[in-house]
């Protein structure tokens, strides 16, 4: 009878198993987009890798006007209250009606501001939008005072993203105006203060050309684009003076 060999010394210690990859959701499995597709119908663009931040299709069913956060609350007052609204640091983004983009130059001609480099920006079909997180249970919504809770709109707060410090205020004095209706990607995230709300038509609360001389239908974007306008032009004279 053999006797059984002892197994040969390597001298090498045991090496573990190799660990399985960790499980990354895929794109479709992405929360923000699901809630942006399903619940409220907006096309996203594909996710190049599972990490990418989910970006909004503009152009189809609403555009984007960039504007200063001063300027942007002062043009509150002429949106309807489900219009969103965005904050992106001092940027605000008011949603307009999809081709408001292509109407914006020939507007702010027609308005006698076409000829004044302003600090706005209009993006619409071919651009992108950093889609911002969906709300939680009471967000609330960005009125002229600042944001007010949708359970009770008595005491009106300010978000820390509305307000705009002497830094940023002097940090944006030279910035170049952005050049209107230019396809591109806005970048950076934002935040809702006026979210959009599943199961309405999101539309027909947008700021749209048609409503000019409307009697309370959509808002009117001719008043919303001259209080953009005046105010921007405000904001850049204050920025100049020594």
């Amino acid at each position: 009878m053999v006797a059984s060999r002892p197994p040969l010394a390597t001298g090498l210690a045991a090496v573990p198993l190799p660990r399985r990859p960790l499980e990354r959701p895929a794109p479709d499995d992405d929360p923000v987009r699901r809630w942006y597709e399903n619940e409220l119908g907006w096309p996203t663009v594909p996710a190049s890798t599972p990490e990418s931040p989910v970006r909004l299709r503009l152009g189809l069913r609403f555009d984007v006007l960039d504007v200063p956060a001063e300027a942007g609350r002062a043009a509150l007052r002429h949106l309807a209250e489900a219009s969103p609204v965005a904050l992106r640091g001092d940027r605000m983004l008011l949603l307009v009606a999809a081709g408001s983009t292509e109407e914006l130059p020939g507007l702010l001609d027609w308005l006698e501001w076409g000829t004044l480099a302003l600090d706005l920006r209009a993006v619409g079909t071919g651009g992108e939008l950093r889609a911002p997180c969906p709300p939680e249970p009471g967000v609330g919504l960005l009125a002229e005072g600042g944001l007010m809770p949708r359970q009770s709109r008595k005491e009106p707060k300010k978000p820390k993203a509305a307000k705009e410090p002497q830094e940023a205020r002097e940090a944006a004095g030279g910035r170049r105006p952005l050049v209107l209706g230019r396809p591109g990607a806005l970048q950076g995230a934002a935040v809702w203060v006026r979210p959009p709300e599943p199961g309405c038509e999101v539309e027909a609360s947008l700021p749209t050309m048609s409503a000019l001389g409307g009697g309370g239908g959509a808002p009117d974007l001719v008043r919303v684009v001259n209080t953009v306008a005046t105010h921007c032009h405000r904001l850049r004279l204050r920025r100049a003076q020594p």
